[in-house]
């Protein structure tokens, strides 16, 4: 299919989303640089400011729950932490979630992927809006999540992850020296450690693709595959369905496991709650996101909580180092001050957020 040239040009000012082996070297902390984070102890911090609220109430925290003699003290297997992805530990706003944004160049850059009439037509239409932030409708929203797995009908569950590796290479839209693959919160990714090397569980509950998700913190978030909840892709084999007299048995010489292309099963706002309830089978005592998306987990951790809780919201208020917006930040911070969440002030607290060269930049 030929591509509108108004599709391609403003697709070029997503900075370099070309995954070409010419593309830009990234120059915020490497996924290795990630991964060799280590907290043990509260003096171990480094990317937090010294003064940082949050950073004394985590620690308070963790040392309360580690002594027997504390009235705040946990129980090891019950010390569970929840912790969602996008926004939270993982830049969302470049323009918009990885997910999303991986669909826009599959169906109008990859020169390897043909999409239909009908899939095309969508991506050049919501592609401003998404990189203006100006906001979908509720059916955009709705055809958009139905997009995220359609585009990728019939790979198996490794090419599809060989694929977000590849787009993982690419460049971050809007912040310099920033690959898509490197963009962890530094002072979000201590907090994971710290916690992981203090006696508690950590798990990963997100709205987003569950292989997507495992693919991005693979081999640098502290959090083995058994532990992301996540959105699930609806799975089928090449020939389920299909006439089998005897029924249908997986034979492996003759079948693969494929991407049905079906929608998303939706691990989003209260579904995070339930999928705590299903696949932890314990309440957690801490609970970490950044939007009304996660204020159902943030509740039902805090809610009857037979050990001290603590729910902590990321506050999107940095416009220099991130792609923040203030306003949105603080609506949050006074609907967390309403339901006594504490905030967490990326403007204010963190020290570094990808590393001391990335920066907010203007698209021409």
């Amino acid at each position: 299919m030929k591509r509108s040239k108004m599709s391609t040009c403003v697709l070029s000012a997503m900075v370099a989303l070309s995954v070409a082996a010419g593309s830009a070297i990234g120059q915020a902390a490497t996924r290795e640089e990630v991964a060799a984070v280590h907290v043990a102890a509260a003096a171990d911090f480094q990317y937090w400011n010294a003064d940082s609220p949050t950073l004394k109430k985590i620690t308070q925290f963790v040392k309360d729950a580690a002594d027997p003699t504390s009235a705040n003290f946990i129980p090891a297997a019950n010390r569970i932490a929840v912790f969602d992805m996008d926004g939270t530990f993982y830049c969302e706003t470049a323009p918009l979630y990885f997910q999303e944004t991986m669909f826009l160049y599959r169906a109008l850059e990859d020169k390897d992927y043909q999409p239909d009439k009908k899939m095309a037509a969508f991506a050049a239409k919501v592609q401003p809006k998404i990189m203006n932030k100006t906001g979908l409708t509720p059916a955009e929203n709705k055809q958009l999540v139905a997009y995220l797995t359609k585009a990728y009908q019939g790979m198996t569950p490794e090419e599809y992850r060989a694929y977000v590796r590849k787009f993982m290479q690419t460049n971050e839209t809007g912040l310099t020296n920033l690959k898509r693959g490197e963009a962890f919160y530094l002072p979000m990714v201590e907090i994971i450690s710290y916690l992981t090397n203090n006696g508690f569980t950590v798990y990963i509950d997100s709205a987003c693709g569950s292989d997507t998700t495992r693919e991005l913190v693979e081999g640098v978030i502290p959090i083995p595959p058994d532990r992301i909840i996540a959105s699930d892709f609806v799975y089928t084999t090449t020939k389920m369905g299909k006439d089998q007299p005897d029924g249908h048995f997986y034979d492996r010489h003759q079948e693969k496991v494929v991407i049905s292309g079906a929608r998303l099963i939706e691990n989003g706002q209260s579904a995070k709650i339930f999928s705590i309830l299903k696949q932890i089978g314990k309440k957690p005592v801490l609970a970490f996101g950044n939007s009304m998306g996660d204020s159902g987990m943030f509740e039902y951790v805090l809610q009857d909580n037979r050990y001290n809780s603590a729910a902590f919201c990321v506050l999107c208020d940095d416009t220099e180092r991130e792609l923040g917006n203030t306003a949105k930040a603080d609506k949050m911070k006074k609907t967390a001050m309403q339901r006594g969440w504490n905030t967490i002030s990326m403007r204010d607290e963190f020290k570094t957020i990808y590393g001391d060269k990335v920066r907010r930049e203007m698209l021409h």
